[in-house]
């Protein structure tokens, strides 16, 4: 037999075992192995955030020195700049349309993917690929398929009766529901969280609900929604968070139809041509922090609600 594990005791000996002594970690070997995160944090995310705040009270156009000008940004932005208020409006738009658009379906497509049991594995797989899809390819690609004189989408819309299709990107109207049809064609990311929030609920309280006489739609108001509004709230954190962040997909969607309109000028397309564009460093800079303002604004009132609403198993973690 092999050896036991637990130490014996010294014969001649009694009473309890004497603890371990602790392990002496010294300081200098926690800070050298901390250091590469230090250095990273330091370097990467403190130091251009001293710098951008520093920068939004100044006049810098990347070549001469930055020169100060107080608030002369901050009121230009709210006075002087109207596509700061296209821009504003453009991206609550898509945050007010697509973040619940998202979850419903996200939910949805979670709560299909927990009926199969043959072939599970596949359809899972099948609608999660889009989110694996790079976005620029994507945005090209749906620009393509949503074209008004040859992409297939209109070509079928005509081809079932309905004469005269939207012109989708083209249009100013249905632009950025364009935009909104691709974000949610690349759910598969958010669809696999609610999918495990799903797979988490009990079957026994369905099972108890069922004896009870609940139909489908109770079993869902009363059961699956209460437990999965952890995932709903998680989910519309990160949603607000992105939504204001909202570039890519516009930026590429917008330069392949020549957005003149600027229907498609969100936020960060705003902060982006002024600083890359107009070579208006301050500005930018401005901009950017008046965005985390209100990204940290959103936030917390999300996280300050999210008692009412928001159910843990064991009580709330923000207490």
């Amino acid at each position: 037999m092999g050896k036991s594990l637990v130490p014996s005791r010294k014969r001649g000996t009694s009473g309890p075992m004497q603890p371990r002594k602790k392990l002496k970690v010294p300081w200098v070997f926690i800070l050298l192995c901390l250091s590469p995160w230090i250095l990273g944090f330091l370097l990467f995310t403190a130091y251009p955030m001293i710098a951008s705040f520093y920068q939004s009270f100044t006049k810098f156009n990347l070549i001469e020195s930055p020169k100060w000008i107080g608030l002369a940004n901050y009121k230009r932005m709210f006075s002087d700049d109207p596509d700061f208020w296209i821009a504003m409006r453009n991206t609550i738009w898509i945050s007010v349309i697509s973040i619940p658009l998202r979850i419903a379906f996200a939910t949805f497509a979670a709560w299909i993917l927990t009926k199969p049991k043959k072939g599970m594995k596949f359809y899972r797989t099948l609608f999660f690929l889009p989110a694996m899809v790079p976005t620029v390819a994507a945005s090209m690609s749906f620009t393509y398929i949503f074209n008004p004189s040859y992409g297939p989408i209109n070509n079928f819309l005509q081809h079932i009766g309905i004469k005269n299709p939207p012109f989708w990107f083209l249009d100013p109207v249905w632009s950025k529901w364009g935009l909104i049809l691709l974000g949610l064609w690349g759910i598969g990311d958010t669809m696999i969280i609610y999918l495990a929030g799903l797979l988490d609920v009990p079957r026994s309280l369905y099972e108890a609900a069922s004896l009870e006489g609940a139909n489908s739609w109770q079993s869902f108001r009363y059961i699956t929604l209460p437990l999965i509004t952890p995932v709903i709230f998680f989910s519309g954190v990160t949603g607000i968070i992105g939504s204001f962040q909202y570039f890519t997909q516009a930026y590429v969607a917008a330069g392949q139809v020549n957005d003149y309109s600027h229907s498609m000028y969100f936020y960060a397309t705003h902060v982006y041509f002024s600083a890359f564009r107009a070579y208006e460093m301050g500005y930018a800079s401005a901009l950017a922090w008046v965005l985390l303002v209100i990204t940290l604004l959103c936030t917390m009132v999300i996280l300050k609600t999210q008692k009412r609403w928001v159910h843990y198993p064991n009580g709330s973690l923000f207490k």
